[in-house]
């Protein structure tokens, strides 16, 4: 008998000042039984930084990244089915971010281990053709103060300002300070 993905609920006030994003946005996680309250958290906060201020252009979606590799662990959509947007987060190697990058406008990649920086050097040299990728770095301290804010009913405050984002609920807050290693900005 296999394991079956736990459901996670957040309210999201998101009031993005960088982006001039204001909205409020009810979500559904699945979380994947291998996956940590970190990586769901950081994929909670790029959809946080990635949500678009309007559906015009499609919707920003978590995709099933644990659960069929072929997919992200989000993505953004348009009304035809292409993709917009790509996000993974953790470290994927570089064939798979190259596939993405040849299928989307834009990919994004937010890494939060503390190996991140070994993992970096390691594929830095095999991306530079890959002209539409952006590579986060979420300090490890900082995605690991992220997962104690997990609950199955979130209440998430988030605001972005000048680069560094806060999350915070009624009880706790946490600041984020993403460090680009390449790419775009948001």
């Amino acid at each position: 008998m296999s394991l079956k993905a736990t459901i996670y609920k957040a309210q999201l006030q998101i009031a993005d000042m960088d982006r001039h994003v204001y909205a409020d946005h009810s979500v559904t996680i699945a979380r994947h039984p291998s996956e940590t309250d970190e990586r769901m958290m950081i994929r909670l906060l790029a959809f946080a930084l990635n949500v678009p201020a309007d559906d015009k252009a499609g919707n920003l979606e978590f995709a099933k990244d644990l659960w069929d590799v072929d997919e992200p662990a989000l993505w953004h959509k348009d009304y035809t089915e292409a993709v917009q947007h790509w996000m993974d987060v953790g470290q994927p190697d570089d064939k798979r971010l190259l596939r993405a990058a040849s299928r989307s406008e834009r990919v994004s990649v937010y890494g939060f281990a503390s190996s991140t920086d070994v993992w970096w050097k390691n594929i830095e040299n095999k991306l530079t053709r890959a002209s539409n990728l952006t590579i986060w770095h979420v300090p490890a301290a900082q995605s690991q103060s992220l997962a104690k804010l997990a609950q199955r009913g979130m209440q998430l405050n988030v605001s972005v300002q000048d680069g560094a984002v806060w999350m915070s609920t009624n009880a706790d807050s946490v600041e984020i300070t993403p460090i680009k290693l390449m790419g775009l900005d948001r």
